[in-house]
């Protein structure tokens, strides 16, 4: 397994969610992404027409195919040129895959219970969502402060202008999508992305 990539993601510790029906969409915003200094976003499997957008967006960028539960969907996600996949749930055929195929895989989990066991699994990161609504940062702090060997990836309506309070929690990775990736104008998506890494580089 590649855990370079995981490590290359906790560096970097903003992670860009692209869910879009529309494939040209989620290319543009995938672009508009990188063009704002974004080395590794996630790309949503909507529909068929995504993995084609993968594959152009790889050639930039290490893309995480999102939403996976199916072999089929992981086969077709890393024929596509993903380089990690993750799910909104947690499973060990999920593992399994992961581990034949030997890339990282981002398990989804919402309880700590669920975060416990798929660290148990010897996930290298693991997906908190939908944080917001769970409690937010207070959230994450709690789950640390029982089980601080965690490396977790907090998402889930979190806002830019939170990811700070959410790394400063302990969180690895603040996964952002909306408030990022679903702007109107292209370039807006790509100044707020610049901002971001600016502002955890200069608050961390």
């Amino acid at each position: 397994m590649n855990k370079n990539l995981i490590k290359q993601l906790c560096d970097d510790k903003i992670y860009p969610i692209i869910r879009q029906k529309d494939p040209k969409r989620a290319e543009d915003i995938a672009n508009a992404l990188i063009e704002g200094g974004i080395r590794i976003l996630e790309i949503n499997v909507e529909n068929s027409g995504i993995y084609d957008v993968i594959s152009r967006v790889s050639k930039n960028a290490t893309v995480c195919a999102g939403g996976i539960i199916t072999t089929w969907q992981a086969n077709l996600a890393f024929e596509s040129g993903a380089k990690m996949f993750s799910s909104p749930i947690f499973q060990m055929n999920m593992v399994k895959i992961s581990k034949s195929i030997g890339v990282p895989f981002i398990a989804g989990s919402t309880t700590a219970n669920e975060a416990y066991n798929a660290w148990k699994a010897r996930m290298p990161l693991i997906k908190i969502f939908p944080t917001e609504a769970l409690g937010g940062v207070r959230y994450i702090e709690d789950i640390l402060r029982q089980m601080p060997f965690l490396n977790v990836l907090p998402m889930g309506n979190i806002k830019c202008d939170e990811v700070v309070d959410y790394l400063k929690a302990g969180a690895k990775v603040v996964g952002i999508g909306r408030d990022l990736c679903e702007k109107d104008k292209l370039s807006d998506i790509t100044k707020q992305a610049k901002k971001t890494l600016e502002d955890i580089k200069e608050s961390l």
